[in-house]
């Protein structure tokens, strides 16, 4: 049955991701400067600090994933994670930006490996099962791309107040500011995980999933890597969400000390996001005319122009070229927010159809783990680049090899992903029509058992 939502249902699904944008886009954008102009800890080391937090995630997702598949609760499988996850979750993301009383390098980075890992482990409890409700909310192939949608508005919406309201509280990350930043972290926390509670009290799971047969790990992995629109769903993810990453950890350094615009960040910061949300409808509105495939394929292109034009950008620009880029770069990464996402779920069906069962929480804990690792590597990849150009924190001017390893960073490595993406965008194997021919058969079998 192909269920159609109340508008009331997808803000209260989508609200659940605001805690979830807000905290990974924090730490995205400000951890490793927090590591580095706060802590003061050399940019190399601090990339060392962060792939070990990250390199946890590559056992802790599936593990969660698969876990909540076989949960068999009067909740459901995936709602529980919620209800007791929520407090945990909050707790984890403030002991990340606790400064402790270490002088030793050593110490510093065993401190925030460690809370990296907790944290991780705790954020992947709750969101893990909260991704895998979107296939379970609905099958209608519209209806999927109009509930992330929902979802991504609550995204950028918390990603936008993730890349401005911490400068608010913060001022400046320096050594001396170290209470604002731990007091930053609390606010957020508190508000990350309230969300939680409300997605809990406010949805429910479908009873014929919950009486499946519980599915085995090693067979759901198989099951995965067999199902071609998941492989290609899952490159497409991976390439764009690496360079969300990338874009997440280097804009303050690009707008500090290249457009040399560090007062006017938060207005660089709201341009792109704001113009996100409001293309959000303009996407849905091309993904029901053209599909998922071709409506990525356009709106990722704005994105890729953008960011090959930054290679040429720097402080000599006048604000009204910056106004222009960040309009379309937000037009971009609207589409990079919603189809990537409401391209996964059609996936599940695909798997139903030819296995019998339904992974949901294992094939997202693949696509998150797959994120991860990439992002693991290319965040302290970053940083090691950062070192390797010289960068300097704090200085007034940074070296122009600091300079031009900056521009490479958020310029042509990011455009260069972007395009392989469309390409396989463009090549991904399940259209809406296939798709619809795939609910109807699974919709036969159910009524015949």
């Amino acid at each position: 049955m192909k269920i159609k939502l109340s508008r009331a249902a997808k803000i209260i699904y989508g609200a659940g991701d605001l805690g979830f944008s807000l905290t990974s886009t924090i730490v995205g954008a400000y951890f490793l400067f927090f590591l580095t102009d706060v802590v003061q800890i050399k940019p190399a080391v601090a990339g060392i600090a962060i792939l070990i937090g990250k390199t946890w995630d590559y056992i802790n997702d599936p593990l969660i994933g698969h876990l909540s598949d076989r949960t068999r609760s009067r909740w459901g499988r995936r709602r529980p994670f919620l209800l007791f996850g929520a407090i945990p979750f909050a707790l984890a993301f403030i002991m990340m930006w606790y400064m402790p009383p270490f002088t030793s390098a050593v110490a510093l980075i065993v401190y925030y490996a460690a809370a990296y890992v907790v944290f991780d482990a705790a954020a992947t409890f709750v969101y893990m099962p909260y991704f895998a409700l979107t296939p379970e909310l609905t099958e209608d192939y519209d209806e999927r791309t109009s509930l992330t949608s929902y979802r991504m508005f609550f995204s950028i919406f918390g990603g936008l107040l993730a890349f401005t309201v911490p400068l608010m509280i913060v001022g400046t990350f320096t050594p001396e500011n170290a209470a604002r930043v731990l007091t930053m972290a609390i606010v957020f926390g508190v508000i990350s995980a309230l969300p939680l509670w409300l997605v809990f009290f406010n949805t429910k799971e479908r009873q014929s999933f919950t009486t499946q047969e519980r599915p085995k790990m090693i067979p759901a992995l198989k099951a995965a890597f067999k199902n071609r629109p998941f492989v290609f769903g899952a490159i497409i993810y991976l390439l764009t969400w690496i360079c969300m990453d990338i874009m997440q950890a280097m804009m303050l350094f690009f707008i500090k000390y290249v457009l040399k615009l560090e007062s006017q960040s938060e207005i660089i910061m709201a341009l792109i996001f704001v113009t996100a949300i409001f293309s959000l409808p303009l996407w849905e509105y091309v993904s029901r005319k053209l599909g998922k495939r071709y409506a990525y394929a356009i709106g990722v292109a704005f994105w890729a122009v953008v960011q090959l034009a930054l290679i040429s950008v720097g402080s000599s620009v006048s604000f009204g070229v910056i106004v222009v880029l960040c309009i379309f770069a937000g037009i971009g990464v609207g589409a990079a927010h919603v189809l990537p996402w409401s391209i996964l779920p059609d996936a599940i069906e695909w798997d139903e159809y030819n296995t019998g069962e339904r992974h949901e929480g294992v094939f997202y804990s693949l696509i998150t783990l797959m994120q991860k690792i990439a992002s693991s590597v290319a965040i302290p990849l970053t940083a090691v680049m950062l070192d390797v150009t010289n960068y300097v924190p704090n200085a007034a001017q940074q070296p122009a090899s600091a300079v031009m390893g900056i521009r490479m960073l958020v310029g042509p490595i990011p455009a260069v992903l972007l395009a392989i993406a469309i390409v396989f965008a463009l090549k991904y194997p399940l259209d809406k029509e296939q798709y619809a021919k795939i609910v109807k058969e699974l919709e036969k079998r159910r009524e015949s058992v």
